[in-house]
């Protein structure tokens, strides 16, 4: 049986090997990693990983003997179902509220309550609370218009507001519920979500003070623009930058493409969480609306809507502007589908060589030192199959397994640990790492030099965070 740890670095040697030694085209640089590692996958490792998973014998056996180019179809398809709706209507979102001048309207009131010195660390801060009910990805979309804009008028900073977005939204999700990680976490570890509300976000805001000050040093050490795109052409952002305020957009009205999709997701997730309702109950026809609505993909519909609907006002109800706009949305968002697929592909096809059970026996019964060894497990599991709530499950299912009793301290340190370890490290088999990439205009080189990084400190800073906490906080 082919050992799942010379696969991945098969895997790795064709994908980093070929997209920035021959220059391959991220999309078929990607599919062709995913082959080669299909077909180095023996069936009865995919067998075990399908059983793992809980499907019976007959699944297992299925998908064990599935064609090769079947099994990469199901996950490229998988994908596309996930992120699909999500990235073609963010960047319709993104391409109106540029043309509408509703980024720009945003962006000079950020200005006026921060100062130009202040801004990044709003987006740091408002990425954060926005990641804590929403998804990092809708947060990332919802904010790289505003990036873009904000770097126009600073004249300075690209890289410094995209990874301020990233550092906030990124720790948010995976340390702070109602996000699906810490969720499944909790549950599996028996950890009271108000403690991991608390927990996350005190560990949250040390790792994203850290994430600041390395991102403040990636953009002095990198100087990269904001380059030309067909979403967001910078002769467009200039003559927006250049306008007198009465020609733009309310507030309210530039920030609805925001606010609706935010507010609707969070209302769901706040009811999912914090109320249960009986069918009988009057109130239940509301709430029933609001988990219809507040639903990613329902969610960013009406954000694109809405976004349309600033756009038709503010151009005079020029409908030929508005079919350019999201033909020029479309036709941009297809790529990164296509390639955030592709990533989404690669990342199964390790999955199905069983790394992470193999992972997880090298690991079994190890008690000594188990919060830096929850870290390392997630951090494993995540570099190798690139999810990090594929890791954050995994580890907990390993950890949980465990004999927790008689720990020094409060075994919420042990998923604030696991929390951490699934920021390390992003690269190309992870789906995120190629939205920042390809939504910001980071060639993949720059965003292993900077995104990459910026992730992999934040999680380690994180761990330090916990030991201390851990020993001079037990909690027990």
């Amino acid at each position: 049986m082919q050992d799942p740890f010379i696969i991945l670095l098969i895997g790795m040697l064709i994908v980093v090997g070929g997209i920035i030694g021959g220059k391959l085209n991220p999309f078929m640089a990607l599919l062709l990693a995913a082959l080669v590692v299909a077909w180095l996958t023996p069936a009865e490792a995919i067998r075990e990983f399908a059983l793992s998973k809980g499907q019976s014998e007959t699944a297992a056996n299925t998908l064990a003997y599935t064609s090769i180019g079947e099994r990469i179809a199901d996950a490229f398809g998988s994908t596309v179902g996930k992120i699909g709706i999500l990235i073609a209507m963010a960047a319709i979102i993104g391409k109106s509220m540029l043309m509408s001048g509703a980024a720009e309207r945003i962006v000079r009131s950020i200005l006026g309550l921060t100062g130009e010195k202040n801004a990044p660390l709003a987006f740091l801060s408002g990425s954060f609370f926005l990641g804590i009910p929403v998804f990092f990805d809708t947060v990332f979309y919802l904010m790289i218009p505003l990036a873009k804009a904000m770097a126009m008028r600073l004249k300075k900073s690209y890289l410094l507001l995209v990874l301020c977005i990233t550092a906030g939204a990124a720790m948010a999700n995976s340390l702070v519920p109602p996000t699906p990680g810490p969720l499944f976490l909790i549950a599996e570890m028996n950890i009271p979500i108000g403690m991991m509300m608390v927990g996350g976000f005190l560990v949250g805001l040390v790792t994203i003070a850290a994430g600041y000050i390395f991102a403040v040093w990636a953009n002095k050490r990198n100087e990269i623009p904001l380059r030309d795109s067909l979403d967001a052409p910078l002769s467009e952002i200039k003559s927006l930058a250049d306008k007198p305020k009465s020609q733009l957009p309310s507030l309210g009205l530039a920030a609805a493409p925001i606010l609706v999709p935010l507010l609707l997701i969070t209302g769901s997730a706040s009811i999912s969480t914090f109320w249960e309702i009986d069918p009988g109950e009057s109130a239940s026809v509301f709430f029933e609306s609001i988990h219809f609505l507040g639903e990613k993909n329902m969610a960013l519909i009406l954000g694109a809507l809405a976004a349309l609907l600033t756009l038709f006002i503010r151009r005079n109800k020029a409908g030929g502007e508005m079919k350019g706009a999201v033909q020029a949305a479309l036709t941009s968002g297809g790529v990164i589908i296509l390639i955030t697929a592709a990533g989404g592909a690669f990342g199964a096809m390790l999955q199905q060589t069983g790394i992470s059970l193999k992972i997880a026996s090298l690991t079994q019964g190890y008690q000594m030192a188990l919060i830096p060894l929850a870290f390392f497990i997630t951090a494993l599991v995540r570099t190798a199959q690139g999810s990090a709530t594929v890791a954050m499950i995994t580890a907990s299912g390993i950890l949980s397994g465990m004999s927790t009793a008689g720990l020094d301290y409060h075994h919420l340190y042990l998923g604030l640990s696991i929390a951490c370890g699934s920021k390390l490290i992003p690269w190309m088999n992870d789906s995120g790492f190629w939205i920042v990439c390809k939504m910001s205009n980071l060639t993949e080189k720059e965003a292993l030099k900077t995104f990459s990084p910026l992730l992999t400190i934040m999680g380690v800073v994180g761990l330090i965070t916990i030991m201390i906490g851990a020993k001079l906080f037990p909690l027990v």
